[in-house]
């Protein structure tokens, strides 16, 4: 049974992960493809830390809390393997789109990565309520 300061703390990283979502969203329907790429990535990267939080896990770095999705939840057959290539795809995005030169992100990505990131934010949802909260 998990503790009620650590299931507050979930539901916090999902709705913090929701609502960036949803920011996302917002973003890519006023063409502004750069800050709805960054919001779709960091509402996939909410949820991750809220499912990693369930094992006492987390980092101070993106690529540290990619890896521990991957070594914790994905190589274990735990979560599939579709949702830790969107979570990388989402990563490369942002991380192109903020700091790459001459770059312009796109529509067509931008909305790929929100149609990931829902998928993403869903099946961590369900699979911590299986998994955690029926426990």
């Amino acid at each position: 049974m998990m503790s009620e300061q650590l299931r507050l703390l979930v539901e916090y990283r999902f709705s913090e992960a929701k609502q960036t979502l949803e920011e996302a969203r917002i973003l890519v329907n006023n063409c502004a493809y750069r800050g709805s790429i960054n919001r779709s990535y960091y509402a996939m990267f909410y949820a991750t830390m809220g499912l990693l939080s369930l094992k006492n896990l987390g980092s101070s770095k993106h690529s540290g809390v990619i890896s521990f999705f991957d070594r914790e939840f994905v190589k274990t057959g735990e979560l599939s393997k579709d949702l830790s290539r969107s979570l990388h795809r989402a990563f490369e995005e942002r991380q192109m789109s903020d700091y790459g030169e001459m770059l312009e992100p796109d529509e067509l990505t931008a909305r790929e990565l929100i149609d990931q990131a829902d998928v993403f934010i869903s099946a961590i949802e369900e699979y911590i309520k299986v998994k955690f909260y029926s426990e």
